[in-house]
């Protein structure tokens, strides 16, 4: 009780105290809204056109033999564990919003270290089946041992995004375009000529 009598507002201060909470709280939401947040706690591809900077990696996944099998966060976001997965996926969506609000995108888009082990590990995790064969092992162990410890990125990098290196490369591709943000009945009275 204490500490609620310590932040509890003089009576003269009340109406404005509630007025800018009101304010923020509201700011809050819009913002939720209008990054569609919420859609980030799903496991839909679509969910990452939510940025258009992302068309050419959507439009090469869709194209490819991955889209029968996964999505983007089975192969880009770790699975072994979900919080894990929750934390690697809030704090990579928390550097991409903040690259893409303070318009600092690059027209090349790389992945980054972390990145690149969280998909090697997803690779071996579905594709563990072609290191059960036992001839490599019975012909020479080391080939075994070998392919194991490569990164798959370095025969497979092309695989399932291509040769993609810019949001030109794929000028003409149909991707889910991203919706407005503009409510349909605040469009209604700006677009009102009566």
């Amino acid at each position: 009780m204490k500490i609620f009598k310590i932040l509890y507002p003089p009576l003269k201060w009340k109406f404005w105290v509630i007025l800018v909470l009101g304010f923020l709280c509201g700011v809050i939401i819009f913002l939720i809204y209008v990054s569609k947040a919420t859609s980030y706690l799903s496991n839909s591809s679509e969910t990452c056109m939510n940025c258009h900077i992302m068309a050419p990696q959507y439009s090469t996944w869709f194209h490819s033999s991955h889209r029968n099998f996964t999505n983007c966060n089975e192969c880009h976001v770790p699975q072994d564990n979900l919080i894990r997965g929750y934390f690697f996926k809030a704090k990579d969506g928390l550097r991409h919003a903040t690259i893409f609000t303070l318009r600092k995108e690059p027209q090349v888009i790389r992945i980054k270290e972390e990145g690149k082990k969280v998909v090697h590990e997803n690779c071996l995790r579905c594709h563990s089946n072609i290191y059960e064969n036992t001839f490599l092992i019975n012909y020479n162990n080391n080939i075994l041992s070998e392919q194991q410890n490569r990164d798959c990125m370095f025969c497979h990098k092309e695989t399932p995004h291509g040769t993609i290196s810019s949001l030109s490369s794929v000028p003409y591709s149909r991707v889910p375009l991203p919706e407005s943000a503009v409510p349909s009945w605040l469009k209604k009275i700006m677009f009102n000529t009566k």
